[in-house]
């Protein structure tokens, strides 16, 4: 599909950190769990060191992706990375399939999780709307989309940034005295690099976003820019957390911990409102990622002719009830989570090291559309 020309400063600049940070957080850090495994593991000064370097590596992938994208002019994932790996491509989509059940049907239990918590209703009831959400607004396409990036995500930041607000008001003493503890474990750069490195794969899911690039240097920018973005809410999170340090590390639900001592029944509400939709960001990520590529490959296959308006929607449908209900069913989650950490090694290999090897020196070294190629 042909990218297109002129789009708003939002569109060009900011519109991929949010979606880079909308897919990462509602199966990465929203609940605070890989925030404390990954980084607070390593201390307070570890955490923070550790996370600076995920925060280099998200801006530096996401900066070599977004250039290469627009070099190509490849906006679904499957194109991208036929471009990069050739036949090795396969690799990656299969477990690039395999990883996308995995989310949404974890992004469908969790909603259920976070209905049931604020409404005291069956979970299924929370899974049910994510679901309906989720089909109405990835099935309707690329407008919807955005929009839903940009308002999602400037009600997440504003709960974050009152999040750091509260947390600092009332927890201010005992986030300093946690900064002030012994220095960083040794191992924080190891943490850091596999944060970084395995979450990234988030950048060739946001690929459709990317149609409102206008050149080279636009998107390696908002490359750039995406880095310390998606991280920010993060970081709020992390501070937080320094204050009840090491204790929070046994915490199942390191968010809820915190909220419990806030003792705000009314921004607890707020944040799990909030978690609901960083969970609707993830999943409408996803699921675009996946309509993209299989509109890319109708439209290929069947001519320049555009795909019907219910191709979209019907797609949709059909595969949130796949991953989120047959799935959990039939066991398929618990197989494929097993193989979780192996997934995430292959895409490394299969994206990551490629990206920074083989598209690094191709970037470098090719030539970009010069008629599409202006400020």
């Amino acid at each position: 599909m042909a990218a297109r020309t002129g789009g708003s400063f939002f569109q060009r600049y900011l519109l991929p950190s949010f979606a880079l940070k909308g897919v990462i957080i509602g199966g990465g850090y929203a609940t605070g769990r890989e925030l404390a495994e990954y980084f607070l593991s390593q201390g307070p000064r570890g955490a923070l060191a550790a996370m600076v370097l995920a925060t280099v590596i998200w801006s530096a992938v996401a900066a070599t992706s977004f250039a290469l994208a627009h070099m190509y002019r490849t906006y679904d994932y499957r194109s991208f990375v036929s471009k990069l790996l050739g036949r090795a491509s396969i690799i990656f989509e299969v477990c690039f399939v395999l990883f996308s059940v995995l989310l949404l049907a974890v992004f469908g239990a969790a909603a259920g999780e976070v209905g049931a918590s604020l409404f005291d209703v069956p979970a299924l009831v929370g899974t049910v709307v994510l679901a309906l959400l989720i089909a109405g607004i990835a099935g309707v396409g690329e407008g919807a989309v955005e929009a839903m990036f940009k308002y999602v995500s400037t009600f997440l930041y504003a709960i974050y940034t009152i999040f750091l607000v509260l947390s600092l008001s009332r927890f201010g003493e005992r986030i300093e005295h946690g900064l002030g503890m012994a220095g960083a474990d040794a191992a924080w750069p190891l943490a850091g690099l596999t944060y970084g490195t395995y979450n990234i794969v988030a950048a060739v899911m946001i690929l459709p976003v990317l149609r409102h690039m206008t050149s080279r240097r636009n998107a390696v920018v908002a490359g750039l820019v995406a880095g310390p973005m998606a991280m920010l809410p993060a970081f709020a999170f992390l501070l937080a957390m320094i204050g009840f340090y090491p204790d929070i590390l046994s915490a199942t639900l390191p968010s809820d911990y915190i909220l419990q001592r806030l003792e705000s029944p009314a921004f607890r509400f707020a944040f799990q409102t909030m978690v609901f939709g960083a969970l609707l960001e993830s999943g409408v990520g996803v699921i675009h990622a996946i309509n993209e590529r299989a509109v890319a490959w109708r439209e290929s296959r069947e001519g320049a002719g555009q795909v019907s308006s219910a191709f979209r929607p019907v797609l949709t449908l059909t595969i949130l009830v796949v991953c989120m209900f047959v799935a959990n069913q039939i066991g398929l989650v618990d197989l494929i989570a097993s193989g979780y950490r192996i997934m995430a090694f292959v895409f490394i290999l299969s994206f990551v090291v490629p990206l920074m090897t083989i598209g690094l020196y191709r970037l470098v070294k090719g030539t970009a559309h010069p008629e599409h190629d202006h400020a």
